[in-house]
């Protein structure tokens, strides 16, 4: 099998390697990757890895490489185990290599998990698989692509309305140009009472196409941060970038009433450790908000609202997003690379056939 390697210590430095395929213990399935997306999301699992544990789902037992988590769909082509068969499709989280060995187990409701040893201390959503049908395609690749994010995207939007938005009158998401960030702008603008501004920071390259989603009240860049209204504020940051979150942070003091990490896209300008005005920022992990979720409302109210509304928001997805196809694993280090380095355009969704 094949599988790209990533630096853990260097996120950018990659290297593809071929490994011996293991032979199947009973109760194992081997599933071959057919495709996968390649976005800003995995570049965060990559800088959190250690910190999250991302690094956790697929041991490589090569130290100081990891394997990056993608999500996309996978074929199973050879099985020890009843709970699935041969030419079973699933959708979920597969490592960055061109096969998965996994410890299928059906779970009563339709999905299959992973209860592989490693993994059952794992966070449960990324070790749910949803069977799929259809030769794939088109619907596939905008499902890789734009689940995963947008689904992040509506978590923090139920979060903010479960929290009355920390009795905030702005919203500021940083890197707004990102896909969680404009499905986040999207999902605040669309309730017609809303009391609250919609305010997207972003680079001075990517102001024109955030402005261009329609669904800011006003766009500003990062050197822009001073211009912010002095009111109460939360701050959605996709970006991870230390400087803008200081000179926020340090523009706002009092006003700002909470401050979430969700992505670390600028993982190269990153400081966990720097000390800043007003509250402490906190890590938001969208597990935990469909952890309460489920205990609140039961197993699959939030996971059905999740659905609808990612739907939702990629229906226009043509008049933001280019799908971009790649052929073959080989591809994925370039990918991963611009997207590592920041020099990927926010309009293209990037996926790789493998």
């Amino acid at each position: 099998m094949q599988r790209l390697l990533i630096d853990q210590k260097n996120i950018t430095k990659t290297q593809m390697e071929d490994v011996a395929s293991v032979p199947l213990a009973i109760g194992q399935a081997r599933l071959k990757l057919q495709s996968f997306a390649l976005t800003a999301n995995n570049v965060t699992y990559a800088a959190s890895g250690f910190a999250i544990g991302y690094w956790n789902f697929f041991p490589t037992g090569v130290a100081g490489q990891g394997l990056v988590p993608v999500w996309g769909v996978a074929e199973v082509v050879e099985s020890q185990s009843d709970a699935l068969a041969v030419g079973t499709k699933l959708y979920g989280f597969f490592p960055l290599a061109d096969e998965l060995v996994m410890t299928p187990k059906a779970d009563g409701h339709g999905m299959i998990e992973d209860v592989a040893a490693h993994r059952t201390e794992l966070p449960a959503v990324y070790n749910r698989y949803t069977p799929v049908r259809g030769d794939g395609g088109e619907a596939e690749h905008m499902r890789a692509l734009l689940q995963p994010l947008l689904a992040t995207s509506y978590l923090l939007f139920d979060w903010l309305m479960d929290n009355d938005c920390f009795g905030a009158e702005q919203i500021i998401i940083g890197s707004a140009s990102s896909k969680t960030g404009l499905g986040l702008c999207k999902f605040l603008a669309e309730p017609e009472a809303r009391n609250y501004k919609i305010v997207g920071l972003t680079s001075a390259r990517n102001k024109a196409f955030v402005e261009g989603l329609g669904a800011c009240d006003q766009v500003l860049t990062y050197d822009e941060v001073a211009q912010i209204a002095q009111k109460p504020s939360v701050y959605v940051d996709m970006s991870g970038n230390a400087a803008v979150k200081a000179a926020l942070h340090s523009a706002l003091g009092d006003h700002l009433k909470h401050s979430a990490a969700v992505g670390i896209s600028h993982w190269d300008q990153f400081n966990p450790a720097q000390e800043l005005a007003g509250p402490k920022p906190q890590f938001f992990f969208a597990p935990a908000q469909i952890a309460k979720r489920r205990e609140e409302w039961g197993p699959g109210k939030i996971e059905g609202l999740i659905t609808e509304s990612w739907k939702r928001i990629a229906a226009d997805a043509s008049d933001w997003l280019t799908v971009k196809v790649h052929h073959g694993l080989g591809e994925a280090a370039g990918v991963y690379g611009a997207l590592a380095d920041g020099t990927a355009d926010p309009r293209d969704g990037h996926v790789i056939e493998v």
